[in-house]
C-alpha cells in the first residue's frame, strides 16, 4: 500500500510540475517520456488501489479532474478510456466513470507503473544530461588542445597558421551578423568549424551564431576556399554593409 501511495505522490508531482505542462499538441512530453494521460491513468489507478476511490464509487467528473491535474478534459477522457480498456473503471456517457476493480488497478500498476515511473524517468534524464555535458566538455577540451597544438607547430615551422584562421577586425561589417545570414559557405566554399572567442572555443557553431569583434573563425576547405574567405572578411571590413 505504501508503495502505491508513493507512486501516487510521484505521479502527481510529475503531472503538476512545470516540465509536465510542456506538452506537444499530441499530449506528449519530451522525447522518451510517457504521454501525460498515461501518467494520469497511473495516478488514478494508484488512488483506486489506496482506497481513495473504492470499488463501485464514482470518480469526479472530467471538468473537476481536469482542474485538479491542470490538464484539458480531453486528456482526462483519454486517461479514463485507458483504464476502461483495462477493466479498471467503466465509463458511460453522461454518467461519468465508476470504479470496477481494485485488483485490475493493481495489475495495471504492476504492468505499466515501473516502465513509466516518473522518478525513474527523471533519474534517467538526469544521468543522460550529465553524460551529455561530460561528452561536450571533452569535445571542447580536445578541440582546444588541437588548435593550440596546431598553432604551436605552425609557429615552430615558421608557417603562418592563420591561412585557416581569420580574425574579425574592428569595425567589420560582419560584426553582429549571424553565420547563416552571411551565406558564408555559399560565397566562399569554406566551412566554419569553430569560433575562438577569447579563451573560449565555440565548437561547430550553428547558423544563428553571431560574430563579434576579435573573434577568430576557424575554417576547413580547399586553399582556394580559404583565400575566398580571407577576401570575404577583408571586403566586409571595408564595407560595413557586408555580403548578404
Amino acid at each position: 500500500m505504501e508503495k502505491h501511495r508513493q507512486a501516487q505522490a510521484s505521479a502527481l508531482q510529475t503531472v503538476n510540475s512545470p516540465v509536465g505542462t510542456e506538452l506537444s499538441a499530441e499530449g506528449q512530453m519530451g522525447q522518451g517520456a510517457p504521454a501525460q494521460y498515461l501518467q494520469i491513468a497511473l495516478d488514478i489507478a494508484a488512488r483506486i488501489v489506496s482506497g481513495e476511490f473504492p470499488e463501485g464509487s464514482r470518480i469526479y467528473g472530467r471538468s473537476v479532474m481536469s482542474s485538479e491535474y491542470s490538464v484539458s478534459p480531453e486528456t482526462i477522457r483519454r486517461a479514463l478510456k485507458r483504464l476502461a480498456d483495462m477493466k479498471v473503471v467503466s465509463v458511460k456517457p453522461q454518467s461519468g466513470a465508476a470504479v470496477l476493480s481494485a485488483d485490475s488497478a493493481r495489475r495495471y500498476l504492476e504492468r505499466y507503473g515501473s516502465e513509466n515511473d516518473p522518478q525513474r524517468l527523471q533519474n534517467d534524464l538526469k544521468n543522460l544530461l550529465s553524460k551529455s555535458a561530460e561528452i561536450n566538455r571533452k569535445l571542447l577540451d580536445t578541440y582546444a588542445a588541437l588548435l593550440n597544438s596546431l598553432g604551436t607547430f605552425s609557429a615552430a615551422a615558421n608557417t603562418p597558421f592563420p591561412n585557416y584562421e581569420i580574425r574579425i577586425p574592428e569595425g567589420s561589417g560582419l560584426i553582429g551578423r549571424s553565420i547563416g545570414s552571411l551565406n558564408f559557405w555559399q560565397v566562399t566554399g569554406a566551412t566554419i568549424v569553430g569560433i575562438r572567442r577569447g579563451q573560449h572555443v565555440i565548437l561547430s557553431p550553428g547558423p544563428y551564431a553571431e560574430l563579434y569583434e576579435g573573434d577568430v573563425i576557424v575554417l576547413v576547405g580547399s586553399s582556394a576556399a580559404v583565400e575566398k574567405a580571407q577576401v570575404f572578411v577583408q571586403e566586409a571590413a571595408k564595407d560595413k554593409g557586408g555580403h548578404s
